[in-house]
This record gives structure tokens, C-alpha cells and sequence, in this order.
């Protein structure tokens, strides 16, 4: 496809499809796109860069007249502007498969998969490469805040991508990742997620092995040391080397931060990011900056002034000494991981766990069991159930009288008011806008 053709993205207002626009108008592409809700940040961010933005999937978008349709996974079939496309035999295109046919065809790209971390990961892996002066391209499903951008595209060799095994697209249900084709492919964990598309565990593991499939013989696979599910992908069949992180060999870490790497100590991780799972995720960027050859000490060099992403434990503001957090973590795992590094870092003082269950797997209820186990390092737990069809309060009841749950958001932010007092610590965990309850909340307590 040569450049300064024109494409027109539908579902353009996603992170990773937003992202895409952005690194085509950078190639020099036309960009224009819609989406059925056309609101900021990224409809600001997108018209800061020049991309038109029309709402809705009207079919009068047609007479645009586009080279591709490129087509994110939030279309599906009954879209009236889907469905004139098709039936007008018009050229469209996944936006995963356009990516990698059009942009990536030429780098050596660095993949993050699993399913907590990604982001994370990815933001650390292209800091590294920028900080050895690699200048990479990157497409993060979140705004690291080294960069202040989820997407570039630059001149260098190197591409950092989020991989998701989320879905294509409507007529691909084919992990995302499977159209990368990495050199360098980092394993970060598996577990059971995405439960409106999964059927379960196993399904998910033959994604992994379809990318396991594409990763070349000179290229490295970096993998979580600690999963079952991943060693499970491993055996199905492997052609390329792989590096160990987490686990009894390969790249390990200690609590005083410490890193070794096949037993032969490496140096110190100095930084402020909390928890085990971000001390794992350091070591996966290390291991994979090493394969693109910046040196381990370069790399903990970099993550010593790394910022992390937006949206993952940010503080959001102090007022009358309660601090009030936002997080991202949506998934049983992340909530407990999330809650127990702010539990490490503030002590004994109080957590309060506010949490909107909105992603499509706890949507389904799929995980609701797992929800009080992995909310039992917080002081009091606070549920907001108002998209729910499931019974919230039935399934925190193990945590007896420290849960509250709420159907009306204004309520509850009343009640969290309540509660609250100095020195407390208010951890909101949303995937999502969580109705901007942050400022509403920092309003409240003042």
C-alpha cells in the first residue's frame, strides 16, 4: 500500500485503534475514522494530530471514498456502515493485519503477552530501548508517562507492541498478537480472562502457541518461570530459545532488588514502583532490551528513572491527608497484586478499596468468586453495581460487614465519604471511566 493513501478506521476511539491511527499519520496516510462514542481523551488527542473524526457508522461515510477500511473488533455484523461495506464487495482489513502488513513488515518487533502486565511491560521495554538511545517505535494499550504518547513510529528497526490475545476482528477470531510476528516475544503470565470470548483456560493457551508458532529460530521468547499455562504452551512446541524470569533458574530478582541472572548477580532495580509483579515485569523488559542488545546494567540505568503508566497506582490527589488512587486492575489477580504493594508500601494505615466490575469477564460473573480473596488485604471494600447482573452483594458476603455494596454511584461516594478519614488510602480500581468518580470523590472529601 503506498503512502498517502487513505484510510478510514471504524472503531477509531479504542486505545489500540486510536494508536494505530496515529502511527499511520505519521507514515504519511490519510487518516479519517468514526466511532459511536467520539469523546476525549482520544478524540482530542486524535484531532490534535490532524485525524477527522465523524460519530457513528453512518453509511454516507462511503462516499469518503477510503483506498481500506480498516476495522476494529468493537464492529460486528449488523453495523449498517459493516454491513453496505460488504455488501459493496469494498477492500477492508483488520486493523492488527494492517499494522503489521504496512508498518511492521521491516522491524524487529518486541511483543508483550499475558494477561496482566502488558501495558506495564511494554511501557518499561520502550523506555529501556529509548534510554539506549534505540529511539523505538511503540503502539501501549496506555500512556507511559516517559513518553506522554501510547503510539510513535519512528526511523529505528525497532517496534514495541502491547500484544493482546483479544479477538481481531469480527471475521478473525484470531488472537491480535498472531499478526505480529515478533523477534523478541515476552510470555508475562496466563490465566483464565476474556470469558465472553474464551470457552476456558485451554483455549486461550492454543492462542499463545499460535504466536509461539510465528516467533522465529533467532529470535528469543521471554517467559514467566512461575505458570503452569505457560509451560503447557512451551511443550505444545517450541522452535526458539527461551529465557526464564520469576522462577527457579534464568532472570530472578530478590526483595531488596536485587538482580541475578543465571545465578551471577547483574546489579540493583532502584525505583518507586510497588510490588512483586512490577519487579517481575522489570525483568522480562531486561531480558528482552538484552536480546536488542542494550546491556542489563543500561537497562536497570533506564528503569531507575522509569515513570510508569498512566492510570496504574496514580495518585489522583491528597486531600485532608486521604490519598485517593487510580487504578486499572479489573481481573481478580490484579486487584490482589494492586492491593498488596500498596498494602507493602503504606503499612498498617487504611485501605479502601472502591471497585467498578465492568469488564466483559466480570460482567459475565465469571470471577466473582475470586473477587474477596483478592480484595482481603483492604480495610473496608466498596462495589459499585449499578451495570451489574449478577448479585455483588451475594458474592462479597465472605467479606462480611467491611463490603458496601451500591447500585447508585452518588451513594456511594456518600458512603466512602463517610468512612473516610485522614491518613486513609482510597484505591479506586475501574478498567474503565467509573462514572469520573475520582473528582467527584477529591470534591467530596474537601
Amino acid at each position: 500500500m503506498s503512502q498517502s493513501q487513505h484510510i478510514h478506521i471504524l472503531g477509531i476511539c479504542g486505545t489500540f485503534m486510536g494508536g494505530i491511527a496515529a502511527i499511520a499519520k505519521q507514515a504519511g496516510f490519510r487518516v479519517t475514522g468514526c466511532d459511536a462514542n467520539v469523546y476525549p481523551p482520544m478524540s482530542t488527542q486524535l484531532e490534535a494530530q490532524g485525524i477527522e473524526l465523524i460519530e457513528g457508522f453512518g453509511v454516507e461515510q462511503l462516499e469518503l471514498k477510503p483506498d481500506a477500511f480498516v476495522i476494529g473488533n468493537v464492529v460486528s455484523r449488523g453495523n449498517p456502515l459493516m454491513e453496505e461495506i460488504l455488501n459493496r464487495n469494498l477492500p477492508y482489513i483488520s486493523g492488527p493485519q494492517w499494522l503489521a502488513d504496512t508498518l511492521l513488515r521491516d522491524k524487529w518487533v518486541l511483543a508483550v503477552a499475558g494477561t496482566h502486565g502488558k501495558t506495564t511491560t511494554s511501557a518499561m521495554l520502550a523506555w529501556i530501548l529509548e534510554y539506549a538511545a534505540l529511539t523505538p517505535g511503540f503502539l501501549i494499550g496506555g500512556v507511559p508517562e516517559n513518553f506522554g504518547i501510547s503510539a510513535r513510529l519512528t526511523d529505528s528497526l525497532f517496534f514495541v507492541i502491547e500484544a493482546d490475545e483479544y479477538d481481531t476482528a469480527f471475521f478473525d477470531k484470531r488472537s491480535k498478537f498472531v499478526h505480529y510476528h515478533p523477534r523478541t516475544a515476552i510470555l508475562n503470565n496466563l490465566e483464565f480472562d476474556h470469558a465472553d470470548i474464551f470457552g476456558d483456560l485451554t483455549a486461550i493457551e492454543t492462542q499463545f502457541h499460535h504466536l509461539i508458532r510465528t516467533v522465529p529460530g533467532n529470535g528469543l521468547i521471554v517467559s514467566n518461570g512461575r505458570e503452569d499455562s505457560l509451560d503447557r504452551v512451551l511443550q505444545r512446541g517450541c522452535w526458539t530459545p527461551v529465557e526464564r524470569f520469576g522462577g527457579d533458574d534464568g532472570w530472578q530478582i530478590d526483595a531488596k532488588n536485587r538482580v541475578t541472572l543465571n545465578g551471577v548477580a547483574q546489579g540493583m532495580l532502584n525505583w518507586e514502583l510497588l510490588g512483586e509483579h512490577n519487579r517481575h515485569n522489570a525483568l522480562a523488559a531486561l531480558a528482552a532490551a538484552r536480546h536488542a542488545g542494550v546491556p542489563i546494567a543500561q537497562g536497570l540505568a533506564a528503569l531507575s528513572k522509569f515513570k510508569n503508566v498512566k492510570r496504574r497506582m496514580e495518585v489522583r490527589g491528597i486531600v485532608k491527608g486521604i490519598t485517593v488512587y487510580d487504578d486499572f486492575a479489573h481481573h481478580p489477580t490484579a486487584i490482589a497484586t494492586t492491593v498488596a504493594g500498596l498494602r507493602q508500601k503504606i503499612g498498617s494505615a487504611r485501605i479502601l478499596a472502591v471497585l467498578e466490575p465492568r469488564s466483559n469477564t466480570m460482567k459475565l460473573g465469571v470471577m466473582k468468586d475470586a473477587l474477596p480473596g483478592s480484595l482481603k488485604d483492604a480495610d473496608l471494600v466498596f462495589c459499585y453495581a449499578g451495570n451489574l447482573d449478577w448479585d455483588a452483594h451475594g458474592a462479597l458476603a465472605p467479606l462480611g460487614s467491611k463490603a458496601i455494596v451500591e447500585d447508585d454511584l452518588g451513594v456511594l461516594i456518600g458512603k466512602i465519604n463517610a468512612a473516610a478519614r485522614p491518613g486513609d488510602h482510597i484505591l479506586v480500581m475501574s478498567n474503565g471511566g467509573f462514572g469520573g468518580i475520582h473528582e467527584k470523590l477529591l470534591k467530596r472529601l474537601a
